[in-house]
């Protein structure tokens, strides 16, 4: 190479351009995986809570209240668990293969609340928590 010539960045590992790749970084792609799936669980968890509210709001006499209310808090406790292992998981490092065990078992754990927790949402919504407020009155006034 000339000693003026620059290397651009097209030429570095990495780019389809270069005709070389470079590695992928596994801690970097288990962080991101990590906070992407918080991001899940925490919109899951702002629903809950809103379902939550909606069946609180009906009151006892409604049908199915002490099922949805011990599910939804159940879920929620759930989600607040999974997302404490998620942040471990996120902090600790996938390089160290000292690691990698605990990682994979913590990784597991986690996958298994995920799956719990989306069975006792498949049942919250099976019993239905109906909505509440403005948009029930209006829905109830107005049937399709």
């Amino acid at each position: 190479m000339h000693k003026n010539a620059q290397k651009s960045d097209w030429d570095t590992p990495g780019n389809p351009s270069s005709g070389r790749s470079q590695p992928i970084n596994l801690n970097h792609y288990a962080t991101k995986k990590s906070v992407a799936e918080s991001m899940l669980d925490v919109a899951l968890f702002m629903s809950n809570a809103t379902r939550l509210k909606a069946v609180l709001e009906q009151g006892p006499s409604s049908h199915y209240y002490t099922t949805l209310v011990t599910l939804i808090s159940i879920s929620l406790l759930l989600q607040v668990v999974i997302g404490i292992l998620l942040v471990v998981i996120a902090r600790l490092n996938l390089n160290e293969v000292r690691k990698q065990w605990q990682l994979n078992q913590l990784n597991n754990a986690a996958t298994t609340l995920v799956l719990i927790t989306v069975v006792i949402n498949v049942f919250i919504t099976a019993f239905g928590a109906h909505k509440t407020g403005f948009l029930a009155a209006r829905t109830s006034r107005n049937p399709l």
